[in-house]
């Protein structure tokens, strides 16, 4: 059975684009143009992903984001014409698990589908560890490894990969981070989370200088790559 896909955008030439490609990428599409017209078919019909708009013309994207995250962890993909950080880090804060700008290639938008898809799918099973390519997190024994060799982490240096693991494929903002590695709420510092990031690279990667694991979102925060 096609997994059903929620297309939300107020441009006609948008939907017009998009749903023949979704289609034939194996998704049954459904649109709506409003942000209401989006929740009633997603409290009604329910689907397995939402490509949003943030610019409708009823409401902000962010509070439908917001108010999905209220109920539901169905995988949220944002498509939307603006580009400013604050956005974009405000929208994936809210629970959004990528940020594509408008215009995009087909190609990439359906692979970050894809991988916003599998990681919300592993998310749903509670999981003792996780693998992907030659790294290995072990969350029951909190231990690590990359290809047959164990990597030694410190406390917060493992408390920031499991959370990157836990959200593969998903950016993880630097707010998101600090909150699982400090604590909520923590009065910590940006530039804290990329010295803890660079650590762990030194520590997981082939090449720190061109690490291929842990993917760096500028501005935003970090993704860990999830391709299997």
């Amino acid at each position: 059975m096609a997994n059903q896909l929620l297309l939300v955008d107020d441009e006609p030439q948008i939907l017009r684009a998009l749903t023949p490609a979704l289609t034939a990428g194996g998704y049954e599409v459904r649109t709506a143009e409003t942000g209401e017209a989006a929740l009633a078919s997603l409290a009604g019909d329910g689907c397995d992903a939402v490509i949003l708009d943030l610019g409708l013309p009823d409401m902000d994207g962010k509070a439908v984001i917001k108010r999905i995250r209220e109920w539901s962890e169905i995988p949220i993909l944002v498509l939307s014409a603006r580009d400013l950080e604050a956005e974009k880090i405000e929208a994936l804060d809210l629970g959004a698990d990528d940020y594509v700008n408008k215009p995009c290639a087909v190609g990439e938008l359906m692979a970050r589908l894809r991988a916003a898809m599998r990681g919300r799918d592993r998310r749903f099973v509670s999981q003792a560890s996780f693998k992907a390519g030659d790294l290995t997190v072990n969350f029951a024994a909190r231990q690590v490894w990359v290809m047959d060799q164990e990597i030694h982490l410190t406390q917060r240096e493992y408390e920031l990969l499991k959370a990157l693991a836990r959200h593969a494929g998903r950016v993880v903002t630097h707010k998101q981070l600090i909150a699982a590695v400090w604590g909520p709420g923590a009065d910590v510092d940006a530039q804290f989370v990329r010295v803890l990031v660079a650590q762990v690279r030194q520590k997981i990667e082939e090449s720190s200088a061109r690490p291929n694991i842990i993917l760096t979102e500028p501005g935003l925060g970090y993704r860990l790559r999830y391709d299997d």
